[in-house]
């Protein structure tokens, strides 16, 4: 069976062209369940460069499936075994502002897009840039 990943190497998806924030937000629950981009802001905020990607969406949707640890083996190859979107179509980087640097070994860490470190990276010449996906055609 084909695996597929979500995962870049040296990589900075920038904000989406038309992301309404200027300031990158903290995105916030609504109701009494965590969002998706809640879930993807507090595993990468608070561990900057320690997951990939594919870590990341894994987890998330282990989590919102209420998966047991023994499920997770069969549940992850069924969970690659078809594409699945990147950080390029996340709320993070199409709604909140926030940018996703991918290093040289693909682990991941999220900037907003007034920082310095995101400046930074949109001007460093060896990594890779690409734009988040635009919400509206």
């Amino acid at each position: 069976m084909k695996t597929h990943t979500t995962n870049y190497i040296n990589t900075f998806i920038e904000v989406a062209e038309d992301c309404p924030m200027e300031v990158a937000e903290i995105p916030s629950a609504k109701g009494n369940k965590k969002t998706i981009a809640e879930m993807q802001y507090d595993m990468i905020a608070q561990n900057p460069y320690r997951f990939t990607s594919d870590d990341v969406f894994f987890q998330v949707y282990a989590d919102r499936n209420d998966l047991t640890m023994a499920e997770y083996p069969a549940a992850k190859e069924q969970f690659f075994s078809k594409g699945q979107a990147c950080f390029r179509a996340s709320p993070l980087t199409k709604r909140y502002g926030f940018g996703v640097h991918a290093n040289a070994e693909g682990k991941i860490a999220i900037f907003g897009r007034e920082t310095k470190a995101y400046e930074d990276l949109l001007n460093d010449p060896t990594v890779t840039k690409v734009k988040a996906m635009r919400t509206s055609k």
